[in-house]
């Protein structure tokens, strides 16, 4: 039986017999005195065989090799001062080796090397293809265990502390519009239906609280049909809570006394409260985004008023279509980004075109005050505008002021990007810093071009403000997102409890009275039965992990993930099924017969 696992070995083991089970890490031969460390999930630990004091255990440690899985069996020593570990947590002890058993041997040649003494960059598609010697590494393993820590103090906080309880909802329901497109499920003993894969619980959670339940937790597996990206997955998890008879502000509270205890049980770290909190309108005005990183400054300046009759035509016919002029003032840029690398063809210029942009317009103010541009900006400006626009971006002789005109989503994404990529240069960002904030008021609705109709800003079920019920379309929502260092981690809102106010919602989103009777007839009907005010939030559990752990994508974080092309390279997934399963589903697939009926290529 195994006494103990490698990590847990400390000097007050010394003198105590153990058995142990692992990989070897590495193997060492040093004059007739082999090595060995030894690796499990709880970290490595130093095996000594030697042919005079374990002779045994030295013809079998030999025949050793990297990755070998074996049994140990002896006694904890205090290793020799001069060849002490402090990078290991077990580098005061060593074990003499009495026994070592070889469990089982390595048939073929290791894909990439695992041992933390071997320093190579593998490709991540020859990761993901051999995930499970991947998960091995001390970088994965450290992960794995992270997230383990995060769930395990996210369920004792909500259950222990907090009288929440834990209800599983289904996996197999029916297709919803949330915002993405759906996996779907074809029904073999109901032809023809179909079921979806969750995008989230909302639906069931809602229906929790009519039921009582009264705070439901949930660590759930959701799927979206959507363009991947570095932080998002086609399926993920996330931490799912709603909570009845809470007001906006308990709710924010009781999450961030959650937020706190996971940083103290899992970091160590102490966060101040209450968390800053910005409204939508103030993030995306001075920031051009609703996840701001606020861990530096490069704040923009709306300077749409002030030119507005500049006499410059770009800016003057964004102004009048309804759009704005706004400035990403970036100190001392005149000494470190060049013209070259604004105009057409330059990083910059790329980064602003990549967000919507045609071109950059830029000042560059010099030693005497003077504004300085490429193009027609300084001619068209008089001296009262070109002192305000000074004033307003608190310009100091050396700065640099990049310029975006239009519709306020593009301009706010165009500055946006050129401001995280300015400062990451820059070495602005301090990655020291752990920057929380609450994003609050979003709007309700927002204008979806592409359909030419309202759409929920984060999904229909949102309350509105009550003192803005008399006009759905521009109201503001009982809403809030929790960002992290420029991340959304979490969201959530006040939910709609009455049947006629979701009626309204409805119907301002375009759905017709019979399309809300097919999709959510059961809901409403159980808003007529007795539905108490509620409200809850879901939290990306994958991307907090990650940001936690300091890695850069979530598929560092997740233990089986997908590629950017959703596709697992481990099992090969998606694959082709039979025929046979298909008409079990009375299914065909077009993409099949696409193939079979193309010709076959000349001999």
């Amino acid at each position: 039986m195994r006494t103990h696992y490698c990590g847990q070995l400390r000097a007050e083991h010394i003198g105590t017999k153990v058995t142990l089970f692992g990989w070897i890490d590495r193997r060492r031969d040093h004059g007739g005195v082999i090595f060995l460390d030894l690796r499990d999930r709880s970290g490595i630990v130093q095996i000594a065989s030697d042919p005079e004091r374990t002779p045994v255990a030295y013809g079998h440690a030999e025949g050793l090799r990297n990755e070998y899985v074996v049994k140990v069996v002896g006694k904890v020593c205090e290793r020799p001062i001069d060849s002490r570990n402090p990078k290991l947590s077990t580098g005061e002890v060593e074990i003499d080796a009495d026994e070592i058993e070889l469990l089982n041997g390595v048939r073929k040649q290791l894909p990439f090397q695992i041992s933390t003494a071997e320093v190579e960059t593998v490709r991540e598609e020859l990761r993901l293809k051999y995930r499970y010697l991947d998960l091995r590494r001390e970088r994965m393993a450290q992960n794995l265990q992270l997230r383990h820590q995060v769930i395990k103090t996210i369920r004792r906080f909500l259950e222990d502390d907090q009288g929440f309880m834990e209800v599983e909802t289904p996996i197999l329901t029916r297709s919803t519009p949330e915002g993405a497109r759906d996996y779907l499920v074809p029904s073999r003993v109901n032809p023809g239906d179909w079921f979806a894969l969750p995008q989230s619980p909302q639906l069931f959670k809602q229906l929790l609280m009519v039921a009582g339940c009264d705070r439901y937790y949930q660590i759930a597996r959701c799927f979206r049909d959507e363009d991947l990206r570095a932080d998002r997955q086609p399926e993920f998890t996330q931490l799912d809570m709603e909570m009845s008879f809470m007001s906006m502000e308990e709710v924010l509270s009781l999450n961030e006394e959650l937020v706190c205890h996971i940083f103290q049980h899992v970091k160590g770290i102490s966060l101040p409260r209450p968390f800053p909190r910005l409204t939508y309108g103030e993030a995306m005005d001075r920031y051009g985004s609703d996840k701001p990183d606020t861990r530096f400054g490069l704040q923009l300046v709306d300077v749409t008023t002030l030119l507005t009759n500049s006499g410059f035509k770009v800016f003057t016919e964004a102004i009048a279509k309804g759009g704005l002029v706004k400035i990403l003032p970036i100190p001392g840029g005149n000494s470190t980004i060049s013209n070259v690398r604004i105009k057409p063809g330059g990083d910059l210029f790329q980064e602003a075109a990549g967000a919507g942009a045609k071109g950059l317009a830029y000042i560059r103010v010099r030693e005497n005050g003077e504004i300085d541009t490429i193009g027609a900006i300084k001619d068209n400006l008089n001296w009262e505008q070109k002192q305000e626009l000074l004033k307003r971006t608190n310009a100091q002789p050396g700065d640099l002021l990049l310029f975006a005109c239009g519709a306020a989503h593009r301009v706010n994404k165009i500055l946006d990007r050129l401001r995280l990529s300015i400062g990451k240069e820059l070495g602005l960002i301090d990655t020291r810093l752990i920057n929380l904030l609450w994003i609050t008021d979003f709007p309700m609705f927002e204008w979806n071009e592409d359909e030419l109709r309202l759409e929920a800003l984060h999904h229909p079920f949102t309350a509105p403000h009550p003192n803005q019920r008399h006009d759905l379309k521009t109201s503001h929502a009982l809403a809030y997102d929790l960002v992290f260092n420029g991340f959304e981690v979490g969201g959530g809102s006040l939910r709609i409890y009455q049947p006629d106010l979701q009626a309204q919602v409805f119907a301002t989103i375009g759905l017709s009275e019979q399309e809300v009777n097919e999709k959510f007839g059961f809901l409403l009907e159980a808003f007529e039965y007795g539905t108490p005010p509620h409200g809850g939030i879901a939290y990306g559990i994958d991307r907090l992990v990650m940001l936690l752990a300091g890695e850069e994508s979530i598929r560092d974080v997740i233990p089986f993930p997908k590629t950017q092309q959703a596709r697992c390279l481990l099992t090969a997934a998606p694959s082709g099924v039979d025929d046979q399963q298909l008409r079990e589903l009375q299914v065909a697939s077009t993409h099949q017969r696409k193939l079979k009926t193309q010709p076959s290529p000349p001999s």
